[in-house]
């Protein structure tokens, strides 16, 4: 028999690859994947790289700038100076001499580990809760959603303030919980629905009848399907706790702190400066700030769309050096 049909005998199952990789080339092409990627295709997104710079900017205001910046305390300087007129001042001052971009810079801090907290703790329930129940389905799929139903039901802002009374947490980390407890479930839910179409798609199937466990089943196959869904809603997660945690400290239902931005507000609303011209910066200074960072999370998720597109990776990775290994040329 010759060669040819020698080869043409050969299932194509049994056909492996011509060339292997080193451990050093398979973490190159990970990075590649994960990292190099990504990072482009963020880049190549104005809204996507707009909003990663903006929060560039917070994070460093919220670690290198508390170390650069002079901790707000009264009487710092001039009374209710106005913005640009003292560099030292850049912002302005209080009606108590404080200075407002000190201010704004050292809360920023425990505003970032509220947003981070909140995000990451209601986006994990909801896609535990959300992809176990639309897999498993029966009477785990029952209780589950039982549950998810009655935090639904349950009114966000009276539980919020009861928890808060009750807690009398301070710690940002407790806040930013406190803030997002009722807000995974309707994530969850809709997750739910997700995997309802995904669970019987052939590749889970195979999957399930080679024997994979549920918990690889779930983080290989379906929640990679998710990842565009779950990414935005945690920038949704992370807005919605700037606002709630803005709002709860302006009302004076969290245990008081001089650095937040709802205290900040709130101060400068029973200051009067809403009614004065030369007091104006004290409320549109902490306004800005927050509108600003709202703004670079919605401008970040609506460029994720792009990011988990896996024909934008594929093109970002081949593009980004992964060049074909001289063995399987």
């Amino acid at each position: 028999m010759s060669e040819q049909e020698l080869q043409e005998d050969v299932s194509p199952f049994d056909t492996v690859s011509k060339g292997t990789f080193t451990r050093s080339e398979r973490y190159q092409r990970l990075f590649e994947l994960y990292f190099v990627a990504p990072a482009k295709i963020v880049w190549s997104d104005w809204r996507a790289r707009f909003g990663v710079s903006i929060l560039l900017m917070y994070i460093f205001m919220g670690t290198v700038g508390t170390l650069i910046v002079t901790e707000p305390s009264p009487m710092q300087g001039p009374v209710l100076l106005s913005p640009f007129q003292d560099w030292q001042y850049p912002l302005g001052t209080t009606s108590n001499g404080q200075s407002l971009f000190s201010l704004l810079v050292h809360s920023t801090p425990p505003m970032l580990k509220m947003m981070t907290t909140g995000a990451v703790v209601s986006v994990l329930i909801a896609s535990i809760v959300g992809t176990v129940s639309g897999y498993k389905g029966g009477y785990l799929d029952t209780i589950l959603m039982t549950i998810t139903d009655i935090m639904l039901t349950l009114p966000g802002l009276p539980l919020t303030i009861i928890l808060a009374a009750i807690t009398g947490a301070t710690s940002p980390y407790v806040i930013g919980f406190i803030l997002t407890v009722h807000s995974w479930s309707g994530l969850a839910r809709a997750l739910r629905s997700q995997v309802l179409t995904l669970r019987d798609e052939p590749y889970v199937e195979a999957s399930r009848l080679m024997g994979i466990s549920t918990r690889k089943i779930i983080a290989r196959d379906l929640v990679p399907n998710l990842a565009p869904y779950i990414g935005i809603n945690f920038m949704g997660s992370a807005r919605g706790v700037i606002f709630g945690s803005v709002a709860l400290y302006f009302l004076g239902v969290l245990p008081f702190t001089n650095l937040n931005w709802g205290v900040v507000l709130n101060r400068a609303y029973n200051g009067g400066a809403m009614y004065g011209f030369d007091t104006a910066h004290w409320l549109i200074a902490p306004l800005f700030t927050i509108t600003l960072i709202a703004l670079a999370l919605v401008l970040l998720a609506q460029g994720m769309d792009r990011l988990f597109n896996p024909r934008v990776r594929a093109r970002h990775v081949d593009t980004g050096g992964e060049a074909e290994h001289p063995a399987t040329k």
